[in-house]
């Protein structure tokens, strides 16, 4: 399985991108939870988005400008990045598991079997 993520570059801050994943070697359906992870220079990598069968999750930092939405047809998520920030500066690395897992456990990077290579985010002020 393999995880290809676009998209990424470099932007002005209040300007948008959208990342995209898309898998080969497994089909991902409704039933597997996919996410969206970052990491910025220093930084541990952190949660930001996930996408379920019960719906989508965020985190704190990016609800309200960021949207995940999944193409099953293409085998492929996307992030939707909007009124970007300088802070939002990262490596976005996308993953995906075989099948769903609890709410409180979609935001933890080691619920997540499969990663792409990551695509970096930079956004200037």
């Amino acid at each position: 399985v393999q995880l290809q993520a676009s998209g990424g570059g470099l932007v002005q801050a209040g300007g948008s991108l959208r990342l995209s994943c898309t898998a080969s070697g497994r089909t991902f359906t409704s039933r597997d939870d996919m996410a969206w992870f970052r990491q910025a220079p220093g930084k541990e990598r952190e949660f930001v988005a996930a996408s379920s069968w019960t719906g989508s999750t965020y985190a704190d930092s990016v609800r309200g400008r960021f949207t995940i939405s999944k193409d099953n047809t293409k085998n492929t998520l996307y992030l939707q990045m909007n009124s970007l920030k300088p802070e939002d500066t990262a490596v976005y690395y996308c993953a995906a598991r075989n099948g769903r897992i609890i709410h409180s456990h979609r935001s933890r990077a080691e619920s997540f079997e499969y990663w792409g290579q990551g695509t970096l985010v930079t956004v200037s002020s």
